[in-house]
């Protein structure tokens, strides 16, 4: 399968992840992805999450890799029917990988729900676009801190 994420012809894969080996490169691109997206998270609260993606956040969870031309891209997360994660390279976005990925979680995996950082207008307007609605609403995020929550479903 191609994407044409920049003009040029380029092969878009999807791979599940290797695992710790991963881990580093997963944990460049969540930077790039939250630097770029995530401007409403405090310094501190962006620090913490970051220091817990490689011991607690992607371990629990069934990692998959999007690989432009070989390398890493993006990826996603999910556990039990839901979309716990999804982050593109900042230099990457824009290009169908976020849309590739989705569509990858949705059929192989049976995903139907995602929450989203209500502050992250991207990302709501990203799955809305296709075809997830907001379903509820959280005051706090997962880890009780003050980031509103938008809790979405796609029939």
């Amino acid at each position: 399968m191609s994407e044409q994420p920049h003009g040029g012809e380029t092969e878009l894969s999807i791979r599940p992840s290797n695992g710790q080996t991963d881990y580093p490169l997963l944990k460049a691109i969540w930077r790039s992805a939250v630097n770029a997206t995530h401007d409403f998270l405090s310094e501190a609260d962006r620090r913490e999450i970051e220091s817990k993606l490689e011991t607690d956040y992607f371990p629990a969870v069934s990692l998959f890799v999007a690989e432009l031309d070989g390398r890493p891209a993006g990826f996603s997360g999910v556990l039990d029917g839901k979309l716990e994660m999804l982050f593109i390279d900042a230099g990457r976005r824009g290009g169908g990988i976020g849309t590739r990925l989705l569509r990858h979680a949705v059929k192989e995996h049976g995903i139907r729900s995602v929450d989203v950082n209500e502050q992250n207008v991207q990302a709501v307007e990203f799955y809305t676009h296709r075809g997830f609605c907001v379903v509820g609403r959280s005051e706090i995020d997962d880890a009780g801190r003050p980031y509103p929550l938008l809790h979405l479903q796609v029939s």
